[in-house]
C-alpha cells in the first residue's frame, strides 16, 4: 500500500486507482463532466491545466496537472519497490 503524488502534495492510494486516461478524448470529457454534476470530481491541478484526468475504484475522478505517462511512471516505480503486498 503506497501512495502517488498527483501533483501539489496531493496523494491518491495506488490500489484505489482503475485508469489514468488523457483529457482531451470524448469519453474522458464525459467522465469528467458527469463527475462534476455528481459532486464526485476533485481538482488536484492547483489551477494548472488538467493533463489527465484519474478514475478511482469508488467511481471518483480526480484532475492532475501531471501527465497520464508520468503519473503511470510513479505508479509503476511505487508496485515495482513493494508497493502491493
Amino acid at each position: 500500500m503506497k501512495f502517488i503524488d498527483v501533483g501539489f502534495s496531493n496523494m491518491i492510494l495506488d490500489e484505489r486507482i482503475v485508469a489514468i486516461v488523457s483529457p482531451d478524448s470524448a469519453p474522458a470529457k464525459r467522465i469528467v463532466s458527469e463527475a462534476k454534476d455528481s459532486s464526485r470530481i476533485i481538482d488536484c491541478t492547483g489551477g494548472r491545466r488538467t493533463k489527465s484526468v484519474i478514475v478511482t475504484d469508488s467511481d471518483h475522478v480526480i484532475l492532475s496537472s501531471l501527465s497520464p505517462e508520468a503519473l503511470s511512471e510513479k505508479l509503476n516505480n511505487t508496485q515495482n519497490n513493494g508497493g502491493s503486498k
